[in-house]
C-alpha cells in the first residue's frame, strides 16, 4: 500500500512538473541557451577537473587513477603550495572587503554628480578594467627598481633615499604593492553594478524618508539606498570575493613568475605553474578543485552574512 502511495505521489509530481513546463514553455525556451552554455563552460569543466584531480595525467598518456595522492602531496609534501595558500588568504582577506566597500563608496560618490560628469567619472574609474595589461606595464615602470623608475627617480632627486629601492623584489614592499594594484584594478563589474543599483532606487522613497525623520545623506544610504539595491550588493560581493582569490595575473605582470622568493606567490600562480608549464594536469586539477571549494564556501559565507543584515 505504501509503495502504491509513493508511486502515485511521484506520478503526480511528474505530471505537475510537465504542466508547469507546458504553461511556461516560452520562459523555459528563453533560458535554454544560457542553460546550455552554463553547462558546457561551467558545470562540465568543473566536473572534469574534479575527475582529473584523482588521476595522474600529463596530456600525453591516458589518465591513471591515484585517488587522493594529489591532495596528500599538496598538503604534506608541497611547501610552495602552503606558501601560496598563506599569501592568497592574506590578499583575499584584505582585498575582498576593502575593494567591496571602495567600489560602493566610489559608486555612491559618482552617483551624486551631474549626469555628464557622472558619465565621465564612471568611465575613468572603470578604465583599469578596460586597459588590463597595458596599465600594469605602466605601473611596473613606476615601481622599477633602478634609477629610471618613476618613484625612485623622484625620491633620488629629492634626496630622500641614497640609492634605488628594489620595490618589486623586496619582501617588505612587494605584498603591499600587489594589494594596492589589486584594489586599483578592482573597479570593474562590481562598480558598474553598484552604479546601476543606485540609479534604479525609487526617488519617492527619499521623500517618504524625509517625512519619517531621515535627516542626512548617510541615513538615506543606510535606511533607503542599500535596502533598495540588495541584488546589486550581493552580486558585487560575489564578484569581489571571487576576484580576490584569483589574484595571479597581477603578480605575474608586476613581480614576474615566480615572484622573488615566492613572496607574492598565490594559488593561481601555483595552478599556472603545474597546469600551464609542467602539464601535470592531475595535480593542477587538484589545486583548481580546492580553490573552487574555498571560493564557493567563502561566497556562501558572505551571502549568509549579508542576508543577516537584511541584504
Amino acid at each position: 500500500m505504501e509503495k502504491v502511495q509513493n508511486l502515485t505521489s511521484n506520478l503526480n509530481k511528474r505530471n505537475g512538473l510537465l504542466k508547469r513546463v507546458k504553461r511556461y514553455k516560452s520562459s523555459y525556451l528563453f533560458i535554454t541557451p544560457f542553460t546550455i552554455l552554463f553547462l558546457m563552460f561551467t558545470i562540465i569543466p568543473v566536473l572534469i577537473a574534479i575527475f582529473y584531480s584523482f588521476t595522474q595525467f600529463n596530456m600525453l598518456q591516458p589518465p591513471k587513477f591515484i585517488w587522493f595522492d594529489n591532495y596528500r602531496r599538496l598538503f604534506f609534501e608541497d611547501e610552495i603550495f602552503i606558501i601560496a595558500c598563506k599569501n592568497t588568504f592574506v590578499f583575499a582577506v584584505v582585498i575582498g572587503p576593502v575593494s567591496y566597500f571602495l567600489c560602493l563608496m566610489i559608486a555612491w560618490f559618482v552617483n551624486e554628480l551631474p549626469v555628464k560628469i557622472r558619465t565621465l567619472m564612471t568611465l575613468l574609474f572603470y578604465a583599469p578594467a578596460l586597459t588590463g595589461g597595458a596599465s600594469l606595464a605602466i605601473w611596473k615602470l613606476i615601481f622599477n627598481g633602478d634609477q629610471y623608475g618613476v618613484i625612485n627617480s623622484v625620491l633620488l632627486s629629492l634626496g630622500l633615499i641614497p640609492s634605488p629601492v628594489p620595490w618589486l623584489v623586496d619582501p617588505r614592499y612587494l605584498p603591499g604593492i600587489i594589494i594596492l594594484l589589486s584594489l586599483w584594478a578592482s573597479l570593474g563589474a562590481g562598480f558598474l553594478a553598484f552604479i546601476a543599483g543606485l540609479q534604479n532606487v525609487d526617488r519617492t522613497l527619499y521623500e517618504a524618508g524625509a517625512v519619517d525623520g531621515i535627516k542626512n545623506r548617510f541615513q538615506e544610504l543606510w535606511f533607503i539606498t542599500l535596502p533598495s539595491m540588495k541584488g546589486q550588493l550581493m552580486f558585487g560581493a560575489i564578484i569581489n570575493i571571487t576576484a580576490s582569490f584569483q589574484i595571479g595575473g597581477i603578480v605575474t605582470a608586476i613581480a614576474g613568475f615566480p615572484s622573488f622568493n615566492y613572496v607574492a606567490h598565490t594559488i593561481m600562480n601555483h595552478l599556472q605553474d603545474y597546469g600551464g608549464i609542467r602539464y601535470e594536469m592531475g595535480y593542477a586539477s587538484a589545486i583548481a578543485t580546492l580553490l573552487f571549494i574555498v571560493m564557493v564556501g567563502c561566497n556562501q559565507l558572505v551571502q549568509n552574512l549579508l542576508s543577516k543584515v537584511g541584504v
